[in-house]
């Protein structure tokens, strides 16, 4: 049996090592102040459990010397070299006497300065620690957890062979690996609320730790005086001086149930711990506990993805192979903390605001105007204004800036594209898309005209950002897909009572618009009438150049043809006479129906051209004579 608990030793001293320096490790490396600072217990208990091992091999040896001079004494029949036991007959003894009286004195200083260092410098350490880091929390309480399962069932486990074999060096071991064990839990679930954002627990355990540090290395050094000035009785039990009372009843709760069922027994003037329920609770609590944590952890096996949804499979805190994203359905994996899973809204529609911050009082107002402000918050932007010509003011002549503010509320709706560049690239993808959009649209706001955004190019803009957010976010490998930016909501700020920027605004804005009413009249009244007036000027001189061509022509004709006139005349006067009348009468009878009558005693020859079609005014009632050869 004695063998079996220095084995037990062993183990002990060599489990607190390995968890110590694995702990130290992960704590450090998932920057977890509470880790760091609750290792110092396990890094003393190291310390505990290699003496109290080293004091029960002393113990061992001493108990075989004594076997075998009792044999020895025996065999020789009482001789006087073995009557009497001294120091130099029992060396193990010595050694064991020496070891206690010198050696674990030092040693229980060593661990009074050693729980004091600890408790100063931790609480000095922790004003200059930063945050935990949160996307290594999954795997630092997965560990975490796991550490205090193992150091759980071991020190339960050598706290109950102490107690039934009376072998009170595995006590100070066996309380230091209940105490790990508390302090892995505790570990773990600050890590779980550092996952969920509540970082400030971490430093809050921390300091907890070192307060507890400090307790306990008042109690070593209270203990070291006090062993040092009590009586001592020949046969009395001993007292192991290194073992921490305060450590014992904080790694092992069962003193504390021991405590309130006294309390109760004295409150209730009767034995309340000697009832049947007390009893049964006491022995069947530990059980239904344990069960429903077994339910609970089976259930860990089982999850289920919603229809808008997709979720991340990470084996201690690393994607699984081949099952990273987990679809819409019911899916199985090994149970917490093995595995985990992290869901994301992939599938749905996601937005927020660039500009603005919702009230959801003001968003129940129907009537939107721009003199009312609707958003909790509003901010001013620059935007460009080509506006910027000479205005007299005060001493002198001075440029107006060519910026304006504008107070805009834009949307952006947007969907998760790439599961896995949305979760692993960047710690906080939404806050990340959103400083890219804030910042794309402060830089495309002051490269354009205020009007312009405000009236036309409102739809152009909205694409152009949506065009730039999207580029930067895929240069970024942000894992979104940017759907839509509105630019609805955009108008002057909302200013003061003392300063109505946006009543201002709208009263300029009027002014303009019916002075540009009036221009546009003016330009339609012009574009009317100026071309009418052209138009008749130019009728008016076309007709004026025409008759003065005609007229010249005309009077040119008749010169000349006066002059050919009088050569005619005189080459034969009768003949232009006669010439002269006939042309005349021609002119003067074009209309008139003339009759032509053939005489009977003349023998005229008529010549008649009948290329010509005879008008038909002609050829009404005219008779011909009947053909006389039939």
């Amino acid at each position: 049996m004695e063998r079996n608990v220095q084995n037990i030793g062993i183990i002990n001293w060599v489990t607190l090592l390995v968890i110590g320096a694995s702990s130290a490790l992960e704590a450090q490396h998932a920057g977890s102040a509470s880790g760091v600072v609750g290792m110092a217990f396990l890094a003393i208990g190291l310390l505990v459990a290699l003496v109290s091992y080293f004091q029960m091999r002393l113990e061992d040896r001493e108990r075989f010397e004594r076997l075998e001079f009792e044999e020895l004494k025996k065999n020789r029949g009482g001789a006087a070299l073995f009557g009497e036991a001294g120091s130099d007959t029992l060396l193990a003894r010595r050694s064991r006497e020496q070891f206690e009286k010198f050696l674990v004195p030092v040693f229980t200083g060593l661990i009074f300065l050693l729980q004091a260092a600890a408790a100063v410098f931790g609480w000095k350490w922790l004003d200059s620690t930063l945050p935990a880091a949160t996307d290594r929390s999954p795997v630092a309480m997965a560990l975490f957890g796991l550490f205090f399962l193992v150091l759980f069932l071991l020190g339960k486990y050598s706290s109950g062979i102490a107690r039934i074999t009376g072998q009170r060096l595995l006590r100070p071991a066996a309380g230091y690996l209940m105490l790990g064990a508390l302090v892995c839990l505790t570990v773990a679930i600050v890590e779980a609320a550092t996952w969920f954002g509540v970082s400030k627990l971490d430093d809050h355990v921390a300091r907890a730790f070192c307060v507890l540090l400090g307790l306990a290395s008042v109690e070593t050094l209270l203990g070291l005086v006090f062993e040092s000035y009590r009586p001592r009785v020949k046969g009395g039990p001993k007292r192991v001086l290194y073992e921490s009372r305060l450590i014992g009843l904080l790694g092992q709760p069962g003193g504390l149930v021991t405590t309130a069922a006294q309390a109760l027994d004295y409150q209730f003037g009767f034995k309340v711990s000697d009832t049947w329920f007390y009893k049964f609770l006491e022995q069947a609590l530990a059980r239904i506990i344990l069960l429903q944590l077994a339910v609970l952890f089976l259930c860990t096996t089982f999850v289920i993805i919603d229809p808008t949804e997709q979720g991340l499979l990470e084996r201690f805190g690393k994607p699984v192979a081949g099952r990273t994203v987990l679809e819409p359905g019911l899916h199985f994996k090994w149970p917490w903390p093995i595995d985990a899973i992290r869901r994301y809204s992939s599938r749905q529609v996601q937005h927020f605001a660039v500009g603005s911050v919702a009230d959801p009082a003001l968003e129940k107002e129907r009537t939107v105007l721009w003199t009312r402000p609707h958003y909790k918050e509003e901010l001013n932007m620059l935007v460009a204004s080509r506006d910027a010509t000479l205005r007299t003011g005060g001493t002198g002549p001075e440029k107006t800036v060519p910026a304006s503010l504008l107070s805009a509320s834009i949307p952006f709706q947007y969907q998760i594209s790439n599961l896995l560049d949305w979760a692993y690239n960047y710690s906080d993808a939404r806050s990340m898309l959103e400083d890219l959009a804030n910042d794309e649209v402060a830089r495309y706001l002051v490269s354009v005209d205020m009007e312009t955004i405000m009236s036309s190019g409102r739809q152009a803009a909205a694409e152009e950002i949506r065009r730039r957010v999207q580029k930067r976010a895929d240069a970024l490998k942000l894992g979104a897909q940017v759907l839509f930016v509105g630019l609805e909501d955009i108008h002057p700020p909302v200013g003061s009572k003392t300063i109505p920027v946006a009543a201002a605004f709208e009263a300029v804005a009027g002014a303009i618009q019916q002075k540009e009413t009036n221009i546009l009249n003016a330009l339609a009244y012009a574009a009317e009438k100026v071309p009418a007036a052209q138009a008749e000027a130019t009728n008016i001189l076309s007709k004026a150049g025409s008759d003065r061509v005609t007229k010249v022509a005309v009077a040119a004709a008749e010169a000349n043809q006066f002059g050919n006139r009088i050569a005619a005349y005189r080459a034969s006067p009768s003949v232009y006479t006669e010439r002269s009348y006939l042309e005349t009468l021609t002119r003067a009878i074009p209309s008139a129906r003339k009759y032509v009558i053939g005489v009977t005693n003349t023998q005229d020859i008529f010549i008649l051209n009948l290329e010509d079609k005879i008008r038909e005014d002609l050829a009404s009632g005219l008779i011909l004579p009947p053909d006389t050869k039939k």
